[in-house]
């Protein structure tokens, strides 16, 4: 089990990513939460197996997104970490 945080820069406040991201990670199973930050980007946290995080991640960064991913995302900064126990997925 692994704990992904990543910061998603772009144009993805206001046009459904948080929501998008929530439906992802529960179709991988994952636990966590996506967060607006007051700087623009979409905080996002997710823990389950490092295999299912790295989807989530390669659906995050993906460019043109084959997901159907709302908004504009530029760059997306990882950091990786033990788990801390999250449940469920929530938009904040």
């Amino acid at each position: 089990m692994e704990r992904l945080t990543a910061f998603v820069h772009g144009e993805v406040q206001g046009v459904g990513f948080r929501w998008w991201t929530r439906a992802r990670a529960l179709e991988l199973g994952l636990t966590g939460h996506a967060t607006n930050l007051r700087d623009g980007r979409v905080q996002v946290v997710a823990e389950g197996p490092r295999a299912d995080c790295e989807t989530l991640l390669r659906y995050l960064e993906e460019q043109p997104s084959t997901q159907g991913r709302p908004g504009i995302v530029r760059t997306v900064v990882a950091q990786w970490a033990a788990p801390r126990g999250e449940s469920g997925f929530r938009e904040r």
